[in-house]
């Protein structure tokens, strides 16, 4: 894996400067902020491979930072920092734009494994092969822009979170295959566990009710009884 420009933006001094020693070892350059307003600002005015954002900062919080960031037409995968362990604390984070997250206190070990996840999915969908020689990918009525991150059925455009964005890509570039939970968490979160198959059915059926005539008969994304889904066959 190539060198990566990371920005993270963490009041916590010692936790930032502790994790950010971790990431230079692994050749990746860090920026540092440790308030919201000075990380926003240094956001908008550069271009980075991975921001690590703490949800709780002085000045903007890590939510207003992440709907800012994506207001951008240039995309930057987030990983939230959160000292909250509510699901809704987590849910708002990924609705607001975050590609993954980790909860205060953690192990250096696991935020390295999340950023090398994040990385390995960013270099994939980056990748120049098949349809994505034009960065355009067309499904049916659906078109994905990989250069954009934007999605459009029929002309219209469709707000889809990151992990959204992702699940659609991966399944519009496997028609027919039938993909498991455990696969699916697997591609596109990183990590395998049982007891986390509700994230992909919760994700699943969100996606559902944006792209889907009548997500209750869905037609792009198929649900294979006992096995688990697949994107429609063209």
């Amino acid at each position: 894996m190539s060198a990566k420009k990371i920005l993270l933006i963490e009041d916590n001094e010692d936790m930032a400067q502790l994790l950010a020693l971790h990431l230079r070892d692994l050749q990746h350059s860090v920026e540092l902020c440790f308030d919201g307003d000075s990380g926003l600002k240094q956001a908008e005015n550069y271009q980075y491979d991975l921001i690590i954002l703490d949800l709780m900062l002085p000045g903007k919080d890590g939510l207003t930072i992440c709907r800012a960031i994506r207001k951008n037409h240039y995309y930057t995968p987030i990983l939230m920092l959160t000292a909250k362990d509510s699901e809704l604390d987590r849910v708002r984070g990924l609705e607001t734009g975050a590609d993954d997250y980790v909860t205060k206190p953690f192990s250096i070990t696991e935020v390295l494994a999340r950023i090398k996840a994040i990385f390995r999915r960013s270099d994939a969908i980056n990748s120049s092969n098949g349809d994505d020689l034009s960065q355009i990918i067309n499904r049916g009525q659906i078109t994905i822009n990989l250069e954009k991150h934007s999605v459009n059925i029929a002309n219209r455009a469709i707000d889809l979170t990151a992990k959204e964005f992702e699940l659609l890509l991966f399944f519009a570039r496997h028609p027919g295959r039938v993909y498991s939970r455990n696969e699916l968490l697997d591609q596109i979160w990183g990590y395998s566990h049982d007891g986390y198959e509700h994230t992909v059915n919760s994700h699943i059926n969100r996606l559902r009710i944006k792209i889907e005539v009548d997500s209750k008969h869905p037609v792009y994304i198929q649900t294979v009884w006992g096995v688990g889904y697949k994107f429609l066959e063209q």
